[in-house]
């Protein structure tokens, strides 16, 4: 693969990228490889650039770290309020005592991490870009739109509502994702609950509007990228669904838009974080905030390791938009109804870097 393109007049994107794709390498190949500066298909724009320095410095004021202990006591108002806050003005924020063990949540970042780091031989048999598929390896979901790829590998494991059979997730890391999507599809359950109460809606309405059901886990590996001045790990973008609940490791690299701000959100020991999809700021007329994040390039020698949980709903058939206890005469509706199939299909067929689908269905 040619490094950094050769002359303007020569450079052929699709060419490369699909020279990448069919090498079926992932990035940890290229690291592997023993290359020591960027292929130009990694590069991004330098507008896109400019802004890696500025991240705030009061991170640990911006980001909530909500405690749930108790969340079935007298405390859970006051928990409710502090998730809600969260979502109004962020979206995003960390949680501790949730229920789910400190080991459990090592043993996923392990086994995912293990699975990146099996032979290219091994892993190749699951490399493939259907997204229908229960079990796919692949870089970049977004590779033949996006105008620079990121620095990232991925495995993707459909949880429903058609989800992967057992026997298909890799043998190495197959009990851990399976433990691991079991106790945090729980915790999602008790987060909507919340989300639901601090909106004024009954606790179930979420999970009655099939919010639970579909849900897909993405375990990103990042490796060390040799020039991470020029690329991201994932670039600036929104959730398209429900929920997220992120697993991160130590190494840290998420930001959040705050403001004009990129704002990290720091690895907390046995901490989980959550942010608000598109759907759910559509769903809350306005209420719950998606805002843009990012990864930024790993410049550490090791590997960054995150898996992430996306919730959405499950029914295609139905007409998503507010949710009609949050429309009023003082507040109309925001948004115009959408089937969810027309929604995600035009969300996997865009850069995942273009402008939000809120922005698409806004009246």
């Amino acid at each position: 693969m040619a490094v950094n393109g050769g002359a303007h007049q020569d450079y052929n994107r699709l060419d490369e990228v699909k020279q990448f794709d069919d090498s079926k390498i992932g990035v940890k190949g290229l690291v592997d490889s023993g290359l020591t500066s960027l292929p130009r298909m990694f590069i991004h724009p330098k507008g896109a650039l400019s802004d890696l320095k500025s991240v705030a410095r009061t991170e640990s004021q911006v980001i909530p770290t909500i405690d749930l202990s108790g969340v079935d006591s007298d405390r859970r108002p006051a928990i409710v309020e502090q998730v809600s806050n969260a979502c109004r003005k962020l979206g995003f924020f960390q949680i501790m005592n949730h229920g789910l063990p400190l080991d459990v949540m090592n043993r996923t970042i392990a086994a995912v991490k293990g699975f990146h780091e099996l032979p290219t031989e091994v892993k190749k048999q699951w490399y493939r870009r259907g997204i229908n598929t229960g079990v796919a390896f692949f870089s970049n979901v977004d590779l033949y739109k996006a105008k620079a790829a990121s620095w990232r590998d991925t495995i993707q494991v459909k949880l429903g509502p058609a989800p992967a059979e057992a026997e298909e997730i890799p043998e190495m890391c197959r009990n851990e994702i399976v433990e691991w999507i079991q106790q945090a599809s729980q915790l999602a359950e008790i987060l909507m609950e919340l989300l639901c109460e601090g909106l004024g809606l009954n606790v179930g309405r979420l999970k009655e509007m099939t919010c639970l059901e579909s849900k897909v886990l993405l375990g990103h590996y990042y490796p060390h990228c040799p020039q991470p001045d020029l690329t991201f790990g994932i670039p600036s973008h929104t959730d398209p669904g429900v929920l997220t609940l992120l697993l991160q490791d130590h190494i840290g690299g998420l930001q959040v838009k705050h403001g004009v701000e990129w704002v990290e959100v720091k690895p907390i020991p046995g901490a989980l974080v959550v942010n608000i999809g598109d759907i759910f700021q559509i769903l809350s007329n306005d209420e719950y905030k998606s805002v843009d994040h990012r990864v930024l390039a790993n410049p550490s020698p090791g590997p960054r390791v995150s898996v992430a949980i996306f919730f959405t709903a499950g029914n295609r058939d139905r007409l998503y938009g507010p949710i009609p206890e949050l429309v009023s005469p003082e507040k109309p509706a925001l948004y115009r109804q959408f089937m969810l199939d027309d929604y995600m299909t035009r969300f996997f067929t865009k850069d995942l870097a273009d402008k939000t689908l809120t922005d698409y269905y806004r009246t």
